[in-house]
Parts: C-alpha cells; sequence; structure tokens
C-alpha cells in the first residue's frame, strides 16, 4: 500500500509539473503575439495581422524599402518557426500527460464502455463475464476466403489445417478420418501446388493464400514445426471473417465430430500437453528451500502448456491479440511457437509489460487426446482402454506420427485390438 501511494504522488506531482510546463509555453506564445497585452486597443493585433499590415503597406507604397520588405518578410518567417516548434512542444507534453493517466483510468473506462455498471449481488453468487464479445466481420480483407467460409462453414465454424508436401501422407490419413466421421466444415490451408492439386484430386475443400514472400518460403518446403509457427499469421483473417476457427495439426486423428464437445464460453480453447489430472488442469507446486528456516516452503501453481496443434478461436478482440503477438514475435527470433503461445497466453502484466488479457479452457484431456495419455495410461488400463473414445488423438508426443495415427485408426476404427500393443510408451 505505501508503495502504491508513493507512485500516486509521484503521478499527482509529475501532472503538476507537466502543466506548469503547459503554462509557460503558452505565456511564451502569448508573450510574442501579445507583446502589449490582449486588452490595449491601439496594439491589439497579433503580430501575424501586423505583419499582414504592414506587407500590405509596403505593397501599396512605393516609398517602402526593399531592405525593409525583406526584414519584416524575415520577422514573419522567423515567428511562424517559433510557433510551429511551439506547437509540437505542446503536443508532445499532452501526450505525455495522456499517457500517464492512462494507466490509472483507462479500465475503468474499457469497462464502462461494456456496459453499464451494476451491483454486486449477495455472496455467492456473482459471476464475472467470461465470455468476450464477436467482433463485427469485415468481408473486404479477403472477399476470395469469404466466398469459400460461406460455402463450407457450419454455424460459422471451420477446421484449419495447413499442410505442404513434406507431410502428405499424415494429412492423407487425417481426411480420411474426416471423412468417415462425416465433418463438413473442414478446410486445407495448401502451401504449395502438390497440396493443392492433391486436395482438388480428392475432392477436399482448400484454400491456396495470394503470394507471400515470407510465409511462402517456409510453407513450401519447412517441415512439421516451421509450418507450425505460419498458422498464427494465417488464422487471422478467418478471425477477421467472423468465423470460429478450430485449428489442427496434420498429426492428428479424428474420432468424433469436435464441435459437438466444445464449450464455447473462451477465447481460447486448447487441448493440453498434460497427461493426468493436476498437469493438465493445473496444481500447487511447493517449492522446499531449507536454508530459509521457518519459511522454507513457497508455493507455486503450475500446469502443463496448452497444445498450439490444435485448439479453437473465437473471433474475438483477444483472439486475433493473441495471434498478432505470437506471429510478431516468431518474425523476430528462432523459438518455438508453442512457448510464446503459452507464455502470451499465462505471463501476468508486470512492470514494462501488459499482459493478453483473453479468456481460456482447458479441453477434456480424455476427448481430446495427447500421445502421451495415449500409449503411457489408456492403452495399459483396461477399463480406459474399453470404456474412453476420444474425439482426437494427436500424435504430438512421437516421432514415427505416420505408424501411430494408423495404428489409432487400426484400434478405434477397425477394432483392433493389439493394435498399439507394438510401440513403446516414448520414443526410440
Amino acid at each position: 500500500m505505501a508503495g502504491r501511494r508513493d507512485r500516486s504522488q509521484q503521478l499527482r506531482g509529475s501532472r503538476i509539473a507537466i502543466a506548469i510546463l503547459i503554462g509557460i509555453f503558452i505565456g511564451c506564445i502569448c508573450a510574442v503575439l501579445f507583446p502589449n497585452g490582449f486588452f490595449n486597443s491601439k496594439s491589439s493585433l497579433s503580430a501575424t495581422e501586423r505583419l499582414s499590415k504592414s506587407s500590405n503597406k509596403v505593397g501599396s507604397s512605393a516609398c517602402e524599402s526593399p531592405e525593409r520588405v525583406k526584414m519584416l518578410k524575415s520577422d514573419f518567417v522567423s515567428l511562424s518557426e517559433k510557433n510551429a516548434e511551439l506547437k509540437k512542444q505542446i503536443r508532445e507534453l499532452t501526450q505525455k500527460l495522456q499517457l500517464a493517466e492512462q494507466g490509472s483510468d483507462s479500465a475503468r473506462k474499457q469497462v464502462l464502455a461494456l456496459g453499464t455498471q451494476i451491483k454486486a449481488g449477495p455472496f455467492g453468487t456473482v459471476k464475472s463475464l467470461r465470455t468476450n464479445p464477436t467482433i463485427l466481420p469485415d468481408e473486404s480483407v479477403n472477399p476470395r476466403l469469404a466466398k469459400i467460409l460461406e460455402e463450407i462453414a457450419v454455424d460459422k465454424e471451420v477446421i484449419v489445417a495447413l499442410a505442404n508436401a513434406n507431410v502428405k501422407a499424415m494429412l492423407e490419413v487425417q481426411i480420411a478420418s474426416i471423412k468417415r466421421v462425416g465433418i463438413k466444415n473442414y478446410l486445407v490451408v495448401a502451401l504449395d501446388d502438390y497440396i493443392e492439386n492433391f486436395c482438388k484430386e480428392n475432392d477436399v475443400a482448400y484454400y491456396k493464400r495470394d503470394p507471400d514472400k515470407d510465409v511462402d518460403t517456409v510453407g513450401k518446403t519447412g517441415g512439421n514445426h516451421a509450418v507450425s509457427g505460419l498458422k498464427f499469421r494465417v488464422l487471422r483473417e478467418f478471425l477477421q471473417l467472423g468465423y470460429g476457427v478450430l485449428l489442427s495439426d496434420v498429426d492428428i486423428v479424428f474420432l468424433q465430430n469436435p464441435f459437438s464437445h466444445l464449450y464455447r464460453d473462451s477465447d481460447v480453447e486448447s487441448m493440453s500437453d498434460g497427461h493426468d489430472n493436476h498437469t493438465a488442469y493445473g496444481f500447487n507446486d511447493v517449492f522446499d528451500e531449507p536454508s530459509m528456516g521457518w519459511a522454507r516452503y513457497a508455493h507455486t501453481m503450475r500446469i502443463w502448456v496448452f497444445n498450439s496443434g490444435f485448439f479453437y478461436l473465437r473471433p474475438t478482440i483477444p483472439a486475433i491479440e493473441l495471434l498478432d503477438r505470437v506471429a510478431d514475435r516468431l518474425s523476430k527470433a528462432k523459438v518455438w511457437d508453442q512457448a510464446v503461445f503459452n507464455e502470451e497466453l499465462f505471463y501476468p502484466s508486470h512492470p514494462e509489460y501488459i499482459a493478453l488479457h483473453a479468456s481460456k479452457r482447458v479441453m477434456d484431456m480424455y476427448e481430446f487426446m495427447n500421445s502421451k495419455v495415449l500409449f503411457k495410461t489408456v492403452r495399459k488400463n483396461h477399463e480406459l482402454k474399453k470404456k474412453v473414445k476420444p474425439v482426437i488423438v494427436h500424435v504430438n508426443y512421437h516421432p514415427d506420427k505416420l505408424y501411430r495415427m494408423q495404428a489409432v485408426v487400426e484400434f478405434y476404427v477397425n477394432g483392433k485390438q493389439d493394435a498399439l500393443d507394438s510401440f513403446p510408451d516414448g520414443s526410440e
């Protein structure tokens, strides 16, 4: 509280200093333009008006010397320059003052802009808003994509997968699973001509982006991780057009329609890399530092990361800001897109950093199953193996992706009970 009061006093002090500076500059302007005061009837004309009249006299009188004309013009230019400089300084000071005020008042103004103020209800009845309003669609962003989405989307939602020739075999397995389940609103973003032709031949809806050097270089030659990082740039237009997007990497097998299992109450709804209730949904991790004596135990909150290969975004401002933040950071440094994705979602605001204010939800780890859960837990538990049928299986933990995807189809679709048994828990 003392620190907060100190910051408040410093802010008030800075406001007073800025106000004094503004007053001094305004006084300088007045001194230049009104050297004899505001109310002197004989000299109430502004410096500009006097110079204008003097110039008129010069033009109408043959008696004025050329030196006098040159001097008056020089004075006029000098005063104009000083006036422009003073205006610039006042504008800069005003901006600094506005920035200083934003920290304390902008949050309140944003809340007021969202709706009328209400009173809090009785204890236990108060629930905060979790669902942000969707944006107003703007078809001018990409009319061609808008037309495609209008034809294939269901309830303004679509599954989007990015693919190039390097992942064609996995894409085939995924498309077969999509058709088997009967999902209609599925779209492949073709990153090269090979995938475009493949989609045409197999009657799969696709979208080929307009030429973009930055995207095309990675899109045509990049591997699984490199292509995965492109999605944060590509998906923005989908959201701007007003569509909810379920992003899917190609190493995913669909066993049910995922849209029947979404909550749609958050900006971001993502599957987890966690493998049990604690790691998937969060837990209190106690850090022990014996040298601290009585205060040796420090409580920390931990959760395993959201998987950036399968997540649902509602078309909201926070969701678009998330894409912008991640895409910007990926363009400036060689970092893993999933790490950046989670840092932007979870890091709180702190000095010199304003966090993303996006609501988020973790998907059910048995419905939206990662391959660690499947191969380390489910296949070894008779009850889970028998009763659990996931919505999707994401082979994200294992490099032999294609073979494990095929085994998932054999087990869950064709009923081959030993289809998963030959694989190790991890990678060899």
